[in-house]
């Protein structure tokens, strides 16, 4: 079996944390279905899934084999300020030679039918291909639709970009694997191969995987955004205070994952250890807010930096000097 799938992850545009019942409200994206939702151990909301009818070549090397059938999409709200986008199809060999009517499609939610040879390893998400099966607009468009909903007062307190995750798992037999590679800044992609997993439990995997590197990359940027040991203390922890107030307590690795398919973050804990870069960098910003505490300044420091963090300005002073001057001078 061959299951593509791309996610989209990001900022709810709201200055508080979303609620329960806002979620309820935002992701009832189907009509007579209900939104699921939790509370443990982390607030977690998903939408229902809405299907998008699809006819187009496979992205990848070699032959454009097409495919027509139904992509999944659903939006999660995790701890009411973290939004996510997820599209994924599972492929499959068709079973006829030429394309069908929709409602036999229809009957396979999630499921698209290659027509012609389907050869797995030819396929690759390396790169968006905007000619082929483009999961990633699909994605989009089912997080938009929930980002620009008007009940949302678009006062998020945290500015971060998008990250994007786009995976391949390959099912069959053979040793089990995964690879994960940093395409750049903001692109990740995942290529896994296990066996006996559906396609959904595979694709809760990759947006848990989506979610935890997101939170990484914010605050790794928060981190080096905040010039620690070059700007003043008090400027530090206020740039820092973003990820204290809204991200810190989301780290949940594989909280809501299949427990067979949780073992890969034994694998992603070794290399590239993302659990790891985590600590340490919550470790630094407690280290932060621990010196602020114990090094409180009386006033303007030697260089012109107040305790505040501001420069003040030497002018400042000297109306209060001047009138010193002239006090002495009546003395006189």
């Amino acid at each position: 079996m061959l299951t593509l799938g791309e996610v989209h992850t990001g900022v709810i545009q709201h200055s508080g944390a979303v609620t329960g019942e806002l979620a309820d409200e935002l992701l009832a994206l189907v009509g007579g279905i209900a939104v699921r939702r939790g509370e443990r151990p982390i607030a977690y909301a998903v939408s229902p899934d809405v299907l998008t009818g699809v006819d187009c070549p496979l992205p990848g090397r070699g032959g454009r084999t097409r495919v027509v059938g139904t992509v999944a999409s659903r939006v999660m709200i995790t701890a009411g300020r973290v939004l996510q986008g997820s599209a994924f199809v599972r492929v499959e060999p068709a079973t006829s030679g030429r394309r069908l009517p929709w409602v036999h499609y229809l009957a396979r939610p999630g499921v698209a039918e290659a027509i012609g040879r389907l050869a797995p390893d030819q396929v690759s998400v390396d790169a968006a291909d905007k000619d082929s099966l483009d999961l990633g607009a699909i994605a989009t468009r089912t997080m938009d639709s929930v980002q620009g909903s008007t009940r949302l007062d678009r006062g998020a307190r945290l500015k971060a970009p998008r990250t994007v995750l786009r995976w391949i798992a390959r099912t069959g037999p053979g040793d089990a694997g995964l690879t994960f590679t940093v395409s750049d800044d903001l692109t990740r992609v995942v290529e896994l191969r296990a066996d006996g997993f559906c396609a959904p439990d595979v694709a809760r995997f990759c947006e848990d995987l989506a979610l935890h590197d997101w939170l990484l990359t914010t605050v790794v940027s928060l981190v080096e955004l905040a010039r620690v040991g070059v700007v003043p203390q008090a400027r530090v922890v206020a740039r820092l205070r973003p990820a204290i107030d809204h991200l810190l307590h989301v780290w949940m690795p594989a909280a809501r994952v299949d427990p067979d398919l949780a073992e890969f973050w034994t694998f992603l804990d070794r290399y590239p250890g993302l659990t790891r870069q985590w600590q340490a960098t919550v470790d630094r910003i407690r280290d932060q807010l621990a010196l602020a505490t114990i090094n409180i300044p009386d006033g303007p420091s030697a260089d012109g930096w107040g305790d505040d963090g501001t420069r003040r300005r030497e002018s400042a002073r000297r109306p209060r000097q001047r009138a010193l001057a002239v006090s002495r001078k009546n003395r006189q």
